[in-house]
């Protein structure tokens, strides 16, 4: 059966398979196979979202950001590389990690600002800056990984996912993310100076 120029097979598939093909259609400037995709794709985009973000309406602006995202860049998708519903999620589990990085660094900012205005003993003060310079040593660690295991440990600890569910958004094999994770712990660990 054919759905807005797409061949959904009638045999109960999934049509966010089809993700992909829409996607390509999406490049060439098809508003209509945009609104498919949109319609198909985000009530699972927005979970992935509000999973990471929590707040409702923050989740909601994220959602528009990310496919206003795909509508700019659909024509980087490459089918050959993965899944479209891949790409797409992937693409919304950044944004939603940049909003609560974004939202971080303002709580942080609004901290700092706090301690400067408060009489706060010299004990609470040194451990607030033990926690943050260790905080800086993890990040600039993490950044000295390749970005396969960058992403792979970052789903996994900071977005709590599974190695399935990082397998899956990532379109890689299972066993593929279980080796970018261990190479890239076992890299943290070097950098950071920890022996085991």
């Amino acid at each position: 059966m054919v759905i807005d120029g797409v061949d959904v097979p009638e045999d109960g598939a999934d049509p966010v398979d089809h993700v992909g093909e829409l996607l390509t259609r999406v490049a060439a400037g098809d508003q209509r196979a945009f609104a498919r995709l949109f319609d198909m794709i985000s009530p699972r985009v927005f979970g992935l979202i509000l999973r990471v973000l929590v707040d409702r309406a923050q989740s909601e602006e994220v959602l528009q950001e990310v496919f206003l995202e795909v509508w700019q860049s659909a024509s980087r998708f490459t089918p050959n590389r993965g899944q479209g519903r891949s790409w797409i999620l992937t693409i919304a589990h950044r944004r939603a990690v940049d909003r609560v990085r974004s939202s971080q660094a303002s709580t942080d900012r609004d901290v700092r600002v706090g301690f400067r205005d408060l009489d706060v003993a010299h004990d609470g003060v040194a451990e607030h800056v033990e926690l943050r310079m260790e905080g800086e040593r993890v990040t600039a660690a993490l950044s000295s990984l390749p970005d396969a295991q960058r992403e792979a440990l970052t789903l996994a600890y900071y977005g709590g996912y599974s190695q399935s569910e990082i397998a899956a958004m990532v379109g890689a094999p299972l066993g593929t993310i279980k080796t970018r994770m261990r190479d890239g712990l076992t890299r943290l660990r070097a950098e950071m100076g920890v022996t085991v």
